[in-house]
Parts: C-alpha cells; structure tokens; sequence
C-alpha cells in the first residue's frame, strides 16, 4: 500500500469531530492510549481498524489514507449536481450525485469541470419521435474521440460510452430537462442545457 493513514490526519479529524482521543477510542474499540500512540507517530492502527476509523472520523477510507477530504454538500442528491469523474489510465468512468472521493488505477481523480462547447465539441440536438437525437462533428480515431455522452436530469441519468470508429451519434429519451454532457478524452468535458421548452410535451 503506497499511502497509509498518519497520525497529524487521525488528530485533524478527531479535532474537527470535537471528539477527545478517549471517545475516539470507545467508538472503534481500543483504548485512548492507542489513539495517543497514532497522534503522536508511536505507532499505526491496524490494517483492519481503517474501516471503523474512518466511519467514526466521518471519512472515506481513500480520504483517511490520502488526507484529502471532499465534502459532498449535495445531501438531497439532486442529479443535476452530479460530477463525472475519468480515469486517464484505463478511462473508467464515475458518475456521482455529488463530489467525492474516487481512485482508479492508483490516481486519485479530480471532479470533471465542464465547459461550454467551443468550434471543435459543438453539439447538435434534435428532437425525433420521442427521443433526443445528437450528434457531434468530432474524430473518432483511437486517439482522439469523445468517450461518453450523458443526459441528467433531476432524477435521473442516461449515459452511454462511445468508441473509436463509431458514428458520434446516439439518442436519449426526452423525458424532463437538464444537462447533456460530452467527454473528449483530449478536452474534457463539455456540457449544453436543455431547457423546459425543449422537452416533450
């Protein structure tokens, strides 16, 4: 494990918790000494004890083994709030009704920030039968394409990951209104509105 939880982390949350070193140790099982020990740099908590520590500190365990805390303030999980989050290593994709706290492949990813389309990403909506139909003038070449189309609403979420060679076209179903967003894995990410008088009636 390349990062493990030290102890300046354990006392900055145990201090932003108002939690003394005692009822620290009473919520996880050990004895206040224990905690004392990890503070001060005498000794580690055990591999085991992370999970327990990290839900009485109020944390992730990636942000009790890192020391980057994110703080999600999206507790109605509205989906329109939600974050996209790439991994440029293998290019999974997380979507979360929220910030978070996200690895893969090792890398801690940031939240995605979206832009407006510029001249190359412009995206092109229309409505057909009951659906959105979009398109992108884009290169869909291994190297340079656009990963991921998705269409959120208040409450819900379409995605669908595209790939190289295909046609930059798909369609969503109109339901609601929200944010459609695009992924060029060499750009970003680009968002566009869709307003209440574009839905469906």
């Amino acid at each position: 494990m390349e990062n493990y939880v030290t102890g300046a982390v354990i006392k900055a949350l145990r201090e932003k918790g108002n939690l003394t070193q005692k009822e620290l140790a009473d919520k996880i099982g050990v004895s206040d000494k224990t905690v004392s020990k990890w503070e001060t740099g005498k000794g580690l908590p055990d591999i085991t004890l992370l999970e327990p520590l990290a839900g009485a500190l109020g944390v992730s365990i990636s942000e009790l083994l890192s020391g980057e805390f994110r703080v999600n303030t999206n507790r109605a999980g509205n989906m329109l709030r939600s974050k996209f989050y790439v991994c440029p290593v293998c290019g999974n994709v997380i979507h979360a009704v929220g910030q978070g706290s996200f690895h893969c492949c090792g890398v801690l990813l940031p939240p995605l920030e979206a832009e407006e389309p510029d001249e190359d990403h412009g995206i092109q909506v229309e409505k057909m039968e009951d659906d959105w139909y979009i398109t992108v003038d884009h290169p869909m070449t291994k190297g340079h394409h656009i990963t991921f189309f998705a269409y959120v609403t208040s409450d819900r979420i379409f995605l669908q990951r595209t790939y190289p060679e295909q046609d930059c076209a798909l369609r969503f179903p109109r339901i609601g209104f929200g944010q459609l967003y695009a992924h060029c894995n060499h750009h970003g990410l680009y968002k566009i509105k869709l307003t209440r008088g574009d839905v469906l009636k």
